[in-house]
């Protein structure tokens, strides 16, 4: 992995797997068995974290990245800057479109998300998003 892979050469993306790892294990997912944990840096040096926690009314479940960016905002704002996310087993999954777009509002398309395929920009994995921009002033 190269830096530029990396988004910045003082990223510990090991760490940030293993922040999302220990997210995981506390995730909240009788119904589906399915723990996700998810991890972020914020431009201000904090790592965030969230779980998913489910819900027996299954639409209310809320995903790893709902936590993350309410973690986020308790600890005083700012913005994501890398972003990394896990499943049952520690391995790399993608955010669902929801979540890419929750990680849009509190990263932008500069937030450079572990996937499968290697680092990329959000601006890859959410082409021509919705944002605070549109709406009205």
């Amino acid at each position: 992995m190269t830096s530029s892979e990396a988004g910045s050469p003082t990223v510990d993306w090991e760490a940030l797997r293993a922040a999302a790892r220990e997210a995981m294990s506390r995730a909240y997912a009788p119904y589906s068995g399915f723990p996700v944990g998810a991890a972020a840096l914020v431009d201000d040096g904090r790592l965030v974290s969230g779980c998913n926690v489910e819900n027996a009314s299954y639409g209310l479940g809320l995903c790893a990245e709902c936590g993350l960016v309410s973690a986020l905002q308790l600890s005083g704002g700012g913005r994501l800057t890398h972003f990394t996310c896990v499943d049952g087993e520690g391995e790399i999954l993608m955010p669902c479109g929801r979540c890419r777009q929750l990680l849009f509002e509190f990263g932008g398309p500069e937030l450079i998300l572990e996937t499968p395929a290697g680092f990329l920009p959000l601006s890859e994995m959410l082409p021509q998003p919705f944002g605070p921009g549109h709406l009205p002033k």
